[in-house]
């Protein structure tokens, strides 16, 4: 056995990361990708980043439920579906068993004997704070994952969550009514007869569950981070999210049926902590799909062996050079301006490492972006008036504000002279705009 563990340390380790996957097969190296993404998911979890959110997001939810399912309950009445409020708890909470019945019809009693018009204006802004802070605290452990530091604009989270919150339960209800009323009718209870449909149409009932929480993963996936996420990556992150919500709720409910003293013990709480249990495990699920989608769209985060990498200074000062002049070669070309996702995967770095150079670059006043969505790089002013020594100094002076200084020793001090001097003496005055008209670089980018 202790061979066997050494064995697979040493393959998770190191050699899965130092494969060339370029000499393998298609199929061989979409299983080392895989493994990949596993293996630094797995991390992820174990190092207790996702852990920590999922306990956060749980503390939320319990705080905002009864307000979501109010706000929720009134939206889909005034469009006469509110009655399947209760079968859709009873579906999320049924790997609890008996215990998550009695819990969905609680909660939908509850709800359902809240009246909104009598809480006054104080009692309603605070119904809608604590529904819109759930939304927002989603959106922050999804922009985590996504490495997104800009937040929406306090419009377009507005607009977003109330979209989230009004339109959303009315479509999800809707279709889950439509999909009833079409199993319903006379036309499909004659084909449901017929034994090779009936067949389809049990095997598709299986798969249906499947379908729609991985439906519901990818929208999620794709809408609530802070950042333009593919189709592709949202779709793999789904269907490993929902295939592993699924399967952990099977297990979940076989550990009920086989821990029935858990009721003996906990009496009346025991439903409250296997409800708690329940939506830690489900959070913790919607966000490893989530990580699995980052990372299936910016592979370049599985480039090396897993762990916090600090960058050299020349690789920092390396990649403030490229930022600033490829901005500055498509502005002066008139091309379409790159974005910090396009700047990550032309130079092969880390969006993060981008954004930290951008923000470097924003704070010295040499890089500018756009309001678009996502935003657009754009020189700050004149290429002609921003040497080579400004895009220098703005990221070797970065993060501390001022010029910081130590007490070194006067020795050391004439040796940093001498490499400031050196550094000023190979750049002069040369600008952005000598080396964009330079045509030895034109054939470099692609």
């Amino acid at each position: 056995m202790k061979k066997l563990w050494e064995r697979l340390r040493s393959f998770f380790g190191i050699e899965l990361w130092i494969m060339d996957t370029s000499a393998l097969s298609r199929l061989r190296a979409a299983l080392i990708g895989a493994l990949r993404v596993a293996t630094v998911v797995f991390n992820d979890v174990l190092s207790g980043s996702l852990t920590l959110r999922a306990a956060g997001l749980v503390y939320t939810t319990l705080l905002s439920l009864v307000p979501l399912l109010a706000v929720s309950f009134s939206v889909l009445k005034a469009f006469g579906v509110h009655n399947a409020l209760l079968p859709f708890l009873s579906d999320f909470l049924a790997p609890m068993g008996p215990w998550g019945a009695d819990l969905a019809g609680r909660i939908v009693e509850f709800v359902g004997n809240m009246k909104v018009g009598v809480l006054g204006f104080m009692g309603l802004g605070f119904l809608i704070y604590t529904v819109i802070s759930l939304v927002e605290k989603v959106e922050e452990a999804f922009n985590a994952i996504w490495r997104v530091r800009a937040l929406r604009s306090i419009l377009q989270r507005f607009s977003g969550y109330l979209s989230v919150i009004l339109v959303g339960p009315v479509l999800v209800f809707a279709a889950l009514g439509i999909t009833a009323s079409l199993m319903s009718t006379t036309l499909m209870q004659k084909l449901v007869a017929v034994w090779i449909v009936g067949d389809l149409v049990s095997a598709a009932g299986e798969i249906i569950p499947y379908v729609l929480v991985c439906a519901a993963f990818m929208f999620i996936y794709v809408f609530v981070p802070n950042t333009k996420v593919r189709l592709g990556p949202a779709l793999t992150g789904a269907v490993a999210g929902g295939v592993l919500w699924e399967t952990v709720g099977w297990g979940f409910a076989s550990f009920i049926v086989a821990s029935t003293r858990y009721g003996a013990i906990y009496s009346g709480f025991a439903a409250l902590i296997l409800f708690i249990i329940w939506l830690y495990l489900s959070w913790l699920i919607l966000l490893v799909g989530a990580e699995i989608s980052f990372y299936r769209q910016n592979p370049q985060y599985l480039a090396a062996e897993p762990g916090v990498s600090v960058p050299n200074s020349r690789l920092i000062e390396q990649t403030a050079m490229s930022v600033m002049f490829l901005a500055a070669k498509h502005f002066y070309r008139d091309r379409p301006p790159w974005t910090a996702d396009s700047l990550a995967h032309r130079l092969g770095v880390s969006p993060s490492r981008v954004e930290e150079t951008v923000e470097a670059l924003k704070g010295k006043g040499l890089l500018a972006e756009t309001a678009g969505d996502p935003p657009a790089l754009l020189p700050a002013r004149d290429i002609g008036t921003i040497s080579l020594r400004d895009v220098y100094d703005a990221v070797r002076w970065s993060g501390g504000g001022k010029r910081q200084r130590i007490a070194a020793p006067r020795e050391v001090e004439a040796i940093v002279a001498r490499v400031d001097e050196a550094v000023s003496g190979s750049l002069g005055s040369e600008t952005l705009r000598d080396i964009v008209r330079f045509r030895s670089g034109e054939g470099q980018e692609k």
